[in-house]
Parts: structure tokens; sequence; C-alpha cells
């Protein structure tokens, strides 16, 4: 007997030792592979390109081709000078009938920004796909509602649509709201952007929209690719620094201000708008670039890339 434990407790010893020879050479393992091992660091997924608008407790993003269509709805609404409301119910009306896109198909022959139909005498096939056209039609049957500018938003849009889905313009109210404001100019700064620069600049056609909007109460200044805009208000100075920011995937926006408030795009996130130092004006010698020149509240300076 006392020779079989001997026999076993070496057998147990033997084994203990392999095991802890083995945890210990995996723990060696481990500690080279990790030494050996690339720093790999965390990857971050930039968010989708978009525009955000916020006013009060409303907030809704957009696409870069969404927030575009949304400056020209709100554009024809400021160009007839109609108030926010308008360009509100206006709003909520094109993201349920064709979520702001402007489509060559729908039910039937129904066609573009508010699905509106040719054989319904909205237009041509080619006038209703045109924004510009196709906005202003909305607005000249929304003001022929009666007591469309205090009644219920749903109900309003629905006497213009007669749509086949009567309360389908209820949910959109609360984004309709927020993108009015901002792009009214109602809401300063409110709206910012991710854009990673996939146009070329067009200050040309940036300046030809707002142009098209205000007509001759803008005073606005070209230099490069950078426009520097007077406004009569600053109410109106907020609606010229969003609206072109909301056309930046046209126009590719690099840069807005007004008066002291900045916002610069970046490709990863979505910038905050941020006080500018209002003591610092052009330098003493040499020709100062427009990012130096102060603004006033009624200038805007929209910088592109």
């Amino acid at each position: 007997m006392t020779a079989r434990r001997t026999h076993h407790h070496l057998v147990l010893r033997v084994l203990l030792a392999l095991l802890l020879g083995a945890a210990i050479v995996a723990a060696a393992i481990a500690v080279l592979v990790h030494l050996l091992a690339p720093s790999v660091a965390p990857v971050t997924i930039p968010p989708a390109q978009q525009c955000v608008a916020t006013a009060g407790s409303y907030q809704d993003s957009l696409t870069l081709e969404q927030a575009g269509n949304a400056a020209i709805i709100a554009g024809v609404a400021l160009q007839r000078g109609l108030p926010a409301r308008a360009a509100t119910i206006a709003l909520v009306t094109a993201m349920q009938e064709s979520g702001l896109r402007n489509l060559d198909y729908g039910d039937r022959d129904s066609i573009g920004l508010f699905q509106q139909r040719p054989s319904q005498g909205w237009g041509t096939q080619a006038q209703i796909m045109d924004p510009w056209y196709a906005s202003g039609k909305f607005y000249d049957a929304l003001v022929k509602v009666k007591g469309w500018q205090t009644g219920d938003i749903n109900d309003v849009a629905q006497a213009v649509q007669r749509s086949g889905v009567p309360e389908g313009y209820r949910p959109h109210e609360g984004a309709g709201r927020a993108w009015a404001s901002v792009l009214t100019g109602n809401t300063a700064g409110g709206l910012t952007c991710v854009d990673r620069g996939t146009t070329d600049p067009d200050a040309d056609g940036l300046a030809a929209l707002l142009h098209r909007i205000f007509g001759n109460a803008l005073s606005t200044q070209a230099q490069g690719n950078t426009l520097t805009i007077t406004a009569p208000d600053a109410t109106t100075a907020w609606a010229v620094a969003q609206l072109g920011l909301a056309d930046t995937g046209q126009a590719g926006v690099a840069s807005v201000q007004v008066g002291h408030q900045r916002l610069v795009l970046d490709p990863m996130q979505l910038a905050a708008w941020i006080t500018v130092d209002a003591s610092s004006g052009p330098p003493a010698t040499g020709t100062p670039s427009p990012d130096d020149l102060p603004l006033s509240d009624v200038q805007v300076r929209i910088m592109l890339r």
C-alpha cells in the first residue's frame, strides 16, 4: 500500500508540474502576442452626410438632397412674403408626399415634390418637375384654403392635396416646424450639416439662389468663393445664412458666419455654432482676407470650399 501511495503521489506531482508549466507557457504566449500585435485604434464611424434643424423642442435631419429641396420650398414662401407657417405646411406636405425628393414617378400621374398631377391641372410634367414651380403652385392653392393661417396643419394640407391618406401629414408637423423656423430665419443658429465635399463650389449658383428668393433686398459682394451679404434685418440675415447652408449639397459650403456667430463644417461630425472675437479687425498692413473682416448683425459671410 505504501509503495502504491508513493506512486500515486509521484504521478500527481508530475501532472501538477505539467499543468503549471502549460499555464506559464500560455501566459508567456499571451504577453508576447500583446507586445507584438500592432496597436489598433478604435474605429470611428462618421455620421452620414446630412443637415439637422433644431427649433425649440423640434429637431429633424435631412439628407443634403432633401435639405436643398427644403430650402427651395421655404425660399418660395419668403419670396412671396408668406409667413413661416406657410412654409411649415408646404414642408410637411412634401415630407409626406415625396420624402422631400423630386420624384419623376408616383401614384397614377403624380410627380414632383408634392406629387402633383398634370391631369388635375397642376401643370405640365416639365413644369411640375421644377421645384420652384411646384412650390409656387402649392402656395397658390394654400392661400385659397379658408383659415389656413390658424387651422390644423394636417387638415389644411389635406384641403390642398386631397390625399387618399388624410391623416398622413400629421406625423411630420414637428419636423416641418423645425425646418420652416430655421430656413425663414426665425430660429438663429438652428442648422448644422455634415458635408464631405462631393460637389465643386458654386458661388454663382448660390448667389443666384439667394437673389431669386430675396431680390434686391440683399446687397451681395463676391470675392472668389466667398459671398458677403448685407440683409435688411437680423431675421433675414439668418434666413440667408441657413438657406445657403441647406444648399451645401449644390454650393459646397465650408463655413457660414452671421454677425459674431460662425459655423465651420466638419466632414466627420455635426459642427456647432461658436461666437467669434468681435474685437479683431483687419490686419494693419496688407490685403485682408474676407475671413478677417468683422461683421455686423445683419451681415452674412458664406465661404465655399
